[in-house]
């Protein structure tokens, strides 16, 4: 299988609408990880970052802070936005990433087995930099929404 569509994941957003996270997503830190299309992201079973596979690797790459994370509600949909993420090596501007074909941002407040996963944002096709930055362009109108009128 392959990374075949954007999502949320589910068990994630189940903990944080029931307030069993224990987290924040708007304040907590979060961050961005980079993923080849050998992974197959289970929105309904796949919880922490341990579940994750074929992240990239090498290259000077290293996992991102996601940051200005904003969450909003407007007109009834609430939006979950935060800038773009730039995979820079600390700000050497030195990154070469190769096949990245997704980011899955996550929250950043432990360990692998505790970061819980949030959503994937699909590159639809593979992205790659040679010894540069390596950005992820987040949409205008939000990395997420939900609709939350009837």
């Amino acid at each position: 299988m392959a990374i075949t569509a954007a999502g949320l994941y589910g068990l994630t957003l189940e903990k944080f609408l029931t307030d069993a996270a224990g987290e924040n997503l708007e304040a907590e830190d979060n961050e961005g990880l980079l993923c080849e299309d050998g992974y197959t992201p289970n929105y309904d079973t796949h919880d922490f970052v341990n579940d994750v596979t074929n992240e990239i690797s090498g290259g000077n790459y290293a996992r991102e802070a996601i940051t200005t994370t904003e969450i909003t509600l407007s007109s009834g949909t609430l939006t979950f936005d935060a800038a773009d993420t730039v995979y820079d090596n600390g700000g050497a501007d030195d990154v070469t990433i190769t096949n990245a074909m997704a980011q899955v941002i996550h929250t950043n407040v432990g360990a692998d087995t505790t970061d819980q996963l949030v959503c994937l944002q699909d590159f639809v096709t593979a992205g790659s930099s040679t010894n540069s930055t390596f950005t992820v362009q987040h949409a205008a109108g939000g990395i997420f929404t939900i609709d939350y009128t009837p």
